[in-house]
């Protein structure tokens, strides 16, 4: 079987090159074509080699993820571009997108997330992150959203979104391949940011919510 080629777009040496490692010790069937730390870099790079993904961030010096991602799409459309990075304002959302990336991830995702998504991108699909899809969703009603929601990290969304799923600490262990004890501080500092008991209150708050639906 081909192997998906991807190209790491990042200007975090450290990250982009754990990334690389990651990415291909998770899945023998991705192949990383190639390193570049901006914008500018990438375009040149594409000048010169086909892939099938890019895997880019968004904030980058010389020539940030944005424009490069439009100038890669007016040149060669059949590569599919995913935004992976730590920025999940609705600006950096709205304008990537619309400049034509398949994707828009952040950085706090494990690596078996971010893997499915490169493959569901690869299969013609687009992939956005749960907590951009979530604050879409509800920004039209946010008088409603508490405000501890919109404090809590992806980390503690993920754990509180399958506390109302009804899972137990060790099931969200296994989950999000965190400790017992981590679950367990995490489940912790949700109870006290949504001024609850115990987790009868959470689910119910979040159900009465609609918050997961």
């Amino acid at each position: 079987m081909r192997k998906i080629k991807i190209l790491l777009v990042d200007d975090q040496v450290l990250f982009i090159n754990s990334l690389k490692g990651v990415l291909e010790v998770k899945d023998s069937e991705i192949e990383v074509a190639g390193v570049c730390y901006n914008g500018r870099e990438a375009v040149d790079f594409i000048h010169e080699n086909n892939v099938d993904i890019v895997l880019m961030d968004v904030k980058m010096p010389e020539m940030d993820g944005v424009e490069a991602t439009k100038i890669i799409v007016q040149e060669k459309p059949d590569i599919n571009i995913i935004m992976l990075t730590t920025f999940d304002e609705d600006e950096y959302v709205h304008n990537a997108l619309k400049e034509g990336a398949r994707g828009y991830l952040l950085k706090d995702m494990l690596p078996k997330e971010l893997i499915f998504a490169i493959r569901n991108v690869h299969n013609g699909m687009m992939s956005i992150s749960p907590r951009i899809i979530t604050r879409s969703m509800t920004q039209d009603k946010s008088d409603s959203i508490p405000a501890w929601y919109r404090e809590m990290n992806s980390k503690e969304l993920k754990i509180l979104e399958l506390i109302t799923h009804g899972y137990d600490n060790n099931e969200i262990a296994r989950e999000v391949n965190l400790a017992r004890q981590t679950v367990k501080n995490y489940v912790s500092l949700i109870y006290e940011k949504m001024e609850v008991r115990d987790r009868m209150q959470a689910m119910r708050i979040c159900i009465d919510l609609k918050l997961f639906e």
